[in-house]
């Protein structure tokens, strides 16, 4: 349930009114836009008369919510969340350009990589310590090794960082890294959500193989729900009966959670098709549909990388086709205004 409030409410009815819901074990979630105030309700609220709340002089409107998934719903949060990272943000018209390899490596090959997405312009570096392989013979990553080699990384660039977690027994490691990555074969790992939700950092949860948006969202809401309103959300392509493609890389999801959800909404090609030369045309497709940022793989020397090489750009194809996506992003802008 929402309760829109009137402008300027006073503020002694409205602490009146949140005693009592909070009395009647409601949680409340406060949202407050540029002209109106909007009080989440988040329990069994089915008790609750809308008629006796809606007749109060500093109510405007109430309305029952439908969808399962509360506090990520845009009805509760009409404007867009916008997340600081770092000397960055997520959202609120930044375009985030999260880069770097699949998996770390080794110490310079980090470093180089980060050396060279951030003078293309990326504002974060992507890489992964910890690996969720298909095949079990693959590289699994370098583990613990691989985080602090990115901490270096960013020593040295000032970029933050952004790396997938697996497993709760290694969220100690990850206090650290400055924004906490959900693959998507855990995105309803339900206790990993639910301990990233006890911790304040930023949280990007990639959208499962099969997944729907609104099991998507409700992981989300595992996260929220526990405490942290800090979620960024990431297509990242879904399984079909295409087989050319790694994955089909679905962009109708960027307008879809934008009227379904605050949250900020990155788009992965690098994962989506699996080859090199379509991550290009996409991530220009997915600025142009209205994506928060895009999370591409650099490698910088692709045919010899230890996982996922085939779809990684190598760093003179990342500066290609990052000034293209600035560009791109700029104009649109500029339309806009």
């Amino acid at each position: 349930m929402i309760v829109i409030l009137k402008p300027n409410p006073n503020p002694d009815q409205l602490e009146s009114l949140k005693n009592w819901l909070l009395g009647k074990g409601i949680q409340i979630h406060t949202s407050l836009g540029t002209s109106q105030m909007i009080l989440g309700l988040v329990g069994d609220t089915s008790t609750l008369d809308i008629d006796l709340i809606n007749a109060l002089d500093i109510v405007e409107d109430v309305k029952r919510v439908q969808e399962p998934y509360k506090n990520a719903n845009r009805k509760f949060h009409p404007e867009d969340t916008v997340i600081q990272v770092g000397n960055t943000q997520v959202g609120g018209g930044t375009l985030t350009i999260m880069a770097g390899p699949c998996s770390v490596e080794t110490e310079e090959q980090i470093i180089e990589v980060a050396k060279a997405v951030k003078a293309s312009g990326a504002t974060m570096l992507r890489g992964g310590a910890f690996k969720p392989r298909t095949s079990p013979y693959s590289f699994q990553g370098l583990g613990a090794q691989g985080l602090e080699l990115l901490k270096l990384a960013r020593a040295e660039t000032g970029l933050p960082i952004v790396s997938e977690i697996m497993d709760t027994s290694q969220i100690k490691l990850f206090e650290d890294v400055d924004v906490i990555q959900v693959g998507a074969r855990n995105m309803q790992n339900f206790n990993l959500l639910k301990l990233l939700g006890s911790q304040p950092k930023p949280v990007m949860i990639k959208r499962g193989l099969s997944s729907t948006y609104e099991e998507w969202l409700m992981s989300a809401e595992y996260v929220m729900a526990s405490g942290n309103e800090q979620v960024i959300l990431c297509e990242r392509g879904i399984r079909t009966f295409e087989t050319y493609t790694r994955n089909t890389l679905d962009l109708s999801a960027i307008p879809v959670l934008r009227h379904l959800t605050h949250l900020p909404v990155i788009i992965d090609p690098s994962h989506a098709t699996g080859k090199y030369a379509l991550v290009a045309p996409l991530a220009l497709g997915a600025v142009a549909t209205g994506c928060d940022g895009l999370l591409i793989e650099v490698h910088n020397d692709p045919a010899h990388a230890l996982s996922d090489g085939p779809q990684s750009l190598n760093p003179q194809a990342f500066d290609q086709l990052n000034k293209k996506i600035l560009s791109l992003h700029a104009f649109l802008k500029e339309q806009e205004a």
